[in-house]
C-alpha cells in the first residue's frame, strides 16, 4: 500500500468509528434492524457463506503487501458444521476474503449479514468487527459492523448502497477489525483469532455480460492466417520447445463485449487487461487454446500489478532448475516477471514489486517502462530489451523525431528476476516500443515497432532517408546484444499490416521472431478478426499472425508479406491419441472455457480447458489429420450433454463433407461421458470436420477427442514361406490363405521376385520363387492383399518370414 492509500484508509477509518452504530459514511448506507427483504430480482451473492464446502470462494485479504493470515476450517459454528477461523494475523485488515468483482452494481442496494465471535481471554471485553468492501486501490469502506461480547455471536445485519458513481471493476468483501497503524504493539487488542460464519450478501447482480462468442468464421478453412478464429490475441511472442511452439499474447478478448444486436464492440480498453493468452501447436496450423494465465489483479499471480500486456518469454537453468520466466508490462509504467515449473505453469511470483519502474538504474528518462522482451545468449548471460514512448523533450526536434532514445536493455541477473548493473541507450531510428531480440549466426537482430510523429516526437518532422514510416517494424544487426548505436539500422523487416489487410487494420504492432524445425518464423498481429466479424470498421482487436522469415546470404532479412494463407503446416496432425477437444485449425461460433482439474493431454498440472457455446451448425476441424492407409475405425469423445438429441458429425474435407462417421450425444445431462462411433472412410491424410447438431440453445460441452487406429490386416487373409532343394538350388514357396467369403488380390514381393494372383473365397494359392541359389539367408515375404466386402474397398499387408536354407 502506497503512503496516500494508507491515509486515506486510516481517514475514513476515523471518520466512520465515531458514527458506526447509526448511520455510515455517505458511501455506506447502514440501515439498523433487520436487513430489508429480497425481491425477485435479488439473488445470494456469496458463494459458500456457511463454510460447508470448506475453504471454496474464500480467501485472506491480500490487498496490501503486508496482509496475511491463514484461513482454516472449525467446527465451532453459528449454525451448520463449519464455521472459518482466521489466525496468524499480520494487520487489522486481515480477515476472510471473498471476490465479488461482476457481481455487484453501482447504485444498488444490498442486504449483508454475518456472524463473528472471538475469544482470546487477552483480548479486550468487546470488539468492534466490519465488513468491508475494497473497490481496488485504496478505495476501502466500511459497509457494516458488529461489537459482540467475548465469546459470543456478533451479528452484522444492515443494508448498504453502492455510490452510483463507485466503479466496480474490482469489489472485494471481507471482515477485519478497525484499523491501526502498528497493530503489533497489541497483538491481542487488534490481531486476535476470530471466527466468522453464515456470511450472505443479497441484491441484484449486474445483468449477464454479453456473449465474447464469435459467430463468424474468422479463420477460413484453408487460410492458417489469423492462427484462432474463436478469440483474439495480441503482441504474440513466440517460444518453441520439445516439438511444438507456445504463443503468449496480450487477451484482447478480454474488454470484447458485442452488443448483441449489432454485433459490434465498444473500442478496445487495455486499462482493464490483466491476463496473458496461451496457445500452442505442434504444427503451426492446428492451436491448442490453453486460456489465459490471471497475471495481475487482485487474485492474480502477482497482484501487485494491475495490467498484464505484451509478455515476453524465456527459460532458463536456474542452480540446477529448469524454469520458465513470463515477463509482461504492467501498464506503461513498469514492467514485471513470473515463474512456471513449464510454458503452462503452475505460476508464482518470486517478487514483490516490479522488476522495471522509476526507479531502475538508467530507465528514469524512458516514457514507457513497458513491452519487456528477454533474451538468454548463448555465452549464458541474460538481457531485457524495454520502453518507448514520448521522446524526452530534451532532444533538439529532429532528434525527437528521428533518434528519440526511447528504448533500453538492461543486464538480468542469473535468477532472470533481479535486473544487473544500468540500463543502456538503444538507438533505435523512428522507435515507438516493442524492442525484441533474437541472435542468429553470431548476429544479434533488433526488432521494433515504429512510431506515427506528432507532439510526442518532435512535431512536423522529416524522416532521414530509409527510416521506416509509422506503424512498421524495422530492425537493426549488431555483433552484440548491447551495442545498437544507430548505424546499425538495417530497414524496414515488416511493413504497416494495413498494406496487406486493407482498410481498418492499421495501427501499431509488436512482433517476435522464434526458431521452429530449423526455420525462422516472424509473429505479428493484425485486426483481421475483428474486420470480418464487423467489416472495414474495426474496435481495435487484434489477432496473432505467423510468417516465415527468410534471410540473404549477407545475413540480412528479407521483407514479409503479411497472408491470410500464413506458413505450411510442418507435419500432419496425429490423431491416434487423446488430444484436447479445443485444438482447432478451423472453427465456427464456438468458445472456450477454463474447468477444473488438470488437461489429459498436457497433464495434471497443466490448466484444462473445454469447448462451450456449442449450437446447431457450429463446427471445429482440424487440418491435415494423418489416418493412414488402414485409417481410423473408431472416434470417441469425452462430452457433457446439456439437452437431449445432440449429435456430432464427422466429416472430411469441408464442414458439409462426406460423413465418416456419427456420434449421437447421449448420457444424463450435465454430466461429463465417454462416447464413440465408428468410422469408414477415414483413410489417408485430410482435413477433418466436427460438425454438431440438434436442438435450440447448447447442446453440449466437449473436453477430449481420440481416434482408434483400423487394424492393419482388414482383411483374413494370412501367409506363410518355407524352402526346399531342387536340383541343389533353394526354392521359396510362399502360400496365401483367403478365409473371406469373396475372392482377394494378392500381390507376393520376395528378393527373387514378385508374383500377383486372385485367391478365391476359402482356398489357398502357393507361389514358387526360384532364387538359383544353394544357400539363403533367413527374410521376409510381403503379402499386400485386396478385396471388396460388403460395398467397401479394404486392404492389407502381411508378412510371411522364413528361415535360412543350404542345399549343399
Amino acid at each position: 500500500m502506497t503512503t496516500r492509500e494508507i491515509t486515506h484508509r486510516a481517514a475514513v477509518r476515523r471518520r466512520m468509528a465515531g458514527v458506526l452504530g447509526a448511520a455510515l459514511a455517505a458511501t455506506a448506507l447502514i440501515v439498523s434492524g433487520l436487513a430489508a427483504p429480497a425481491t425477485a430480482a435479488d439473488e445470494e451473492l456469496i458463494v459458500n457463506g456457511g463454510f460447508e464446502a470448506g475453504l471454496d470462494g474464500w480467501f485472506v485479504n491480500n490487498g496490501n503487501g503486508t496482509d496475511g493470515g491463514t484461513l482454516s476450517i472449525v467446527d465451532d459454528a453459528f449454525s451448520g458444521a463449519s464455521a472459518v477461523k482466521i489466525t496468524a494475523r499480520q494487520t487489522t485488515g486481515s480477515g476472510p476474503m471473498q471476490d465479488l468483482s461482476g457481481k455487484i452494481q453501482a447504485g444498488q442496494t444490498y442486504a449483508i449479514k454475518a456472524r463473528v465471535k472471538y475469544d482470546n481471554p487477552a483480548s479486550p471485553a468487546t470488539k468492534q468487527f466490519f465488513a468491508t468492501m475494497h473497490y481496488g486501490g485504496g478505495t476501502y469502506t466500511n459497509l457494516a459492523s458488529t461489537t459482540p461480547a467475548r465469546g459470543q455471536w456478533g451479528y452484522i445485519n444492515s443494508t448498504f448502497t453502492v455510490p452510483a458513481g463507485q466503479s466496480v471493476a474490482t469489489a472485494r468483501l471481507f471482515i477485519e477489525t478497525p484499523w491501526t497503524s502498528d497493530p503489533s504493539t497489541a497483538p491481542d487488542t487488534h490481531l486476535m483469532d476470530f471466527v466468522v460464519d453464515d456470511v450472505s450478501l443479497i441484491g441484484t447482480p449486474p445483468p449477464p455480460p454479453p456473449s465474447k462468442t464469435i459467430e463468424v468464421v474468422g479463420k477460413l478453412p484453408g487460410e492458417h492466417n489469423p492462427l484462432i478464429g474463436h478469440k483474439f490475441g495480441a503482441d504474440g511472442f513466440g517460444y518453441a520447445e520439445d516439438g511444438r511452439v507456445y504463443m503468449f499474447m496480450t487477451n484482447d478478448t478480454q474488454g470484447y463485449a458485442p452488443d448483441p444486436i449489432t454485433g459490434i464492440s465498444p473500442s478496445i480498453n487495455y486499462g482493464n487487461i490483466n491476463q496473458i493468452t496461451l496457445i500452442s501447436s505442434e504444427d503451426l496450423v492446428n492451436w491448442t487454446d490453453h486460456g489465459e494465465i490471471q497475471v495481475a489483479g487482485p487474485q492474480g499471480v502477482a497482484p501487485f500489478t494491475g495490467n498484464s500486456w505484451a509478455p515476453g518469454f524465456a527459460k532458463k537453468v536456474v542452480d540446477g532448475e529448469e524454469k520458465y520466466f513470463l515477463y509482461y508490462a504492467n501498464g506503461g509504467g513498469s514492467s514485471n516477471v513470473i515463474t512456471g515449473e513449464s510454458p503452462l505453469g503452475p505460476w508464482v511470483s518470486e517478487r514483490t514489486s516490479t522488476l522495471i519502474n522509476g526507479s531502475t538504474p538508467g530507465a528514469a528518462d524512458v516514457a514507457w517502462k513497458f513491452d519487456p522482451a528477454p533474451l538468454v545468449d548463448k555465452d549464458g548471460k541474460n538481457y531485457l530489451y524495454f520502453g518507448g514512448g514520448p521522446a524526452s523533450t530534451s532532444l533538439p526536434a529532429a532528434e525527437r523525431y528521428n533518434n528519440p532514445k526511447n528504448i533500453r536493455v538492461i543486464e538480468l541477473e542469473d535468477d532472470m528476476v533481479t535486473t544487473k548493473g544500468s540500463a543502456m541507450v538503444v538507438d533505435t531510428p523512428v522507435s515507438f516500443e516493442a524492442a525484441h531480440v533474437f541472435e542468429r549466426e553470431g548476429k544479434y537482430y533488433l526488432t521494433y515497432s515504429s512510431h506515427f510523429g506528432g507532439n510526442d516526437f518532435g512535431g512536423n518532422q522529416t524522416p532521414l532517408p530509409g527510416y521506416p514510416g509509422g506503424g512498421q517494424i524495422p530492425y537493426m544487426m549488431s555483433d552484440s546484444p548491447t551495442n545498437f548505436p544507430k548505424e546499425k539500422y538495417v530497414g524496414v523487416l515488416f511493413p504497416n499490416q494495413s498494406q496487406f489487410f486493407g482498410t481498418g487494420t492499421g495501427g501499431n504492432n509488436h512482433q517476435s521472431v522464434f526458431k521452429f524445425e530449423g526455420k525462422y518464423y516472424f509473429t505479428y498481429h493484425a485486426p483481421t478478426l475483428n474486420k470480418r466479424i464487423n467489416g472495414n470498421t474495426t474496435q481495435g482487436y487484434r489477432s496473432p499472425h505467423i510468417q516465415e522469415l527468410a534471410f540473404n546470404a549477407d545475413g540480412t532479412i528479407q521483407q514479409v508479406v503479411g497472408t491470410y494463407a500464413g506458413v505450411e503446416q510442418v507435419r500432419d496432425f496425429d490423431p491416434f491419441r487423446t488430444f484436447e477437444a479445443e485444438t482447432f485449425g478451423w472453427s465456427k461460433g464456438i468458445a472456450t472455457q477454463k474447468v477444473a482439474d488438470g488437461s489429459t493431454q498436457f497433464g495434471a498440472e497443466a490448466p484444462n480447458l473445454v469447448v462451450k457455446d456449442i449450437d446447431n451448425g457450429d463446427w471445429t476441424a482440424l487440418s491435415s489429420v494423418d489416418f493412414g492407409d488402414a485409417g481410423a475405425a473408431e472416434v470417441t469423445v469425452k462430452v457433457k450433454p446439456l439437452q437431449a438429441g445432440g449429435s456430432i458429425s464427422v466429416r472430411t474435407g469441408s464442414e458439409t463433407g462426406p460423413v465418416v462417421g456419427t456420434l449421437p450425444v447421449t448420457g444424463a445431462t450435465g454430466e461429463w461421458t465417454e462416447l464413440s462411433a465408428d468410422l469408414s472412410g477415414a483413410t489417408g491424410t485430410q482435413d477433418v470436420f466436427f460438425t454438431y447438431s440438434g436442438g435450440t440453445g447448447d447442446l453440449f460441452e466437449l473436453d477430449t477427442l481420440s481416434f482408434t487406429e483400423a487394424d492393419e490386416l482388414a482383411l483374413d487373409v494370412s501367409a506363410e514361406a518355407a524352402s526346399r532343394c531342387v536340383a541343389g538350388k533353394t526354392v521359396l514357396t510362399v502360400k496365401v490363405t483367403n478365409g473371406e467369403d469373396v475372392p482377394v488380390t494378392a500381390s507376393v514381393a520376395t528378393a527373387f521376385g514378385s508374383k500377383s494372383v486372385t485367391v478365391a473365397a476359402g482356398k489357398t494359392v502357393s507361389n514358387a520363387f526360384t532364387t538359383r541359389l544353394a544357400t539363403v539367408t533367413a527374410g521376409a515375404a510381403t503379402v499386400s492383399v485386396s478385396a471388396t466386402v460388403g460395398g467397401e474397398p479394404l486392404t492389407g499387408v502381411v508378412e510371411a518370414a522364413y528361415g535360412a536354407h543350404s542345399c549343399g
